[in-house]
């Protein structure tokens, strides 16, 4: 019978690199591990209802791109409508925001606002570009709400919208 023979590697004088490597990349892994597990019993820890221990950036803006909705007391904005480019006579370009509360906890509202998101689009679209161009240099803002919204509240069947809000209004050659 043949016996194989062990054979010992002697060390390299120089080669640790590998070693250590292993250790920090063992240590880390060790140290993200406890991590996840701290921030686990951390999570099943806090109660139900307390809020977020951080936020980024301003809730408050209105700067998300569907369906925004900031929770206020019962009430959400809803800018699902979006950045409209309206063109106007000539080669300028009208840019604009509509947002508009509503009523937080009436579903089948939101879903009819939802629905109705390319209808309201094309409402204030018509609006502005039927108007002269003399109207939008020294445009009131009040009565365009008006009229949009008593536009938007007239396709509406489940609610109604009370207010509107223009944002990022402006005009460009």
């Amino acid at each position: 019978m043949h016996r194989m023979s062990k054979l010992k590697r002697k060390p390299v004088p120089g080669k640790k690199w590998p070693v250590i490597a292993f250790r920090v990349m063992a240590t880390l892994v060790l140290f993200l591990a406890g991590l996840i597990i701290a921030g686990t019993i951390y999570a099943f820890a806090r109660p139900p209802v307390s809020g977020p221990l951080f936020r980024i950036g301003d809730s408050a803006s209105g700067s998300a791109a569907r369906d925004s909705s900031a929770t206020n007391g019962g009430v959400n904005i809803f800018a699902g409508i979006g950045r409209l480019r309206i063109p106007l006579a000539g080669s300028s370009t009208l840019i604009l925001s509509i947002a508009f509360p509503y009523p937080a906890d009436d579903q089948a509202f939101t879903e009819e606002l939802a629905a109705k998101i390319g209808e309201f689009r094309t409402m204030a679209s018509d609006y502005f570009s039927s108007l002269p161009a003399e109207k939008l240099v020294n445009l009131d803002e009040e009565a365009a709400k008006t009229e949009i919204l008593g536009r938007y509240n007239a396709s509406l069947r489940l609610g109604r919208i009370q207010a509107l809000y223009f944002n990022d209004l402006m005009i460009i050659d």
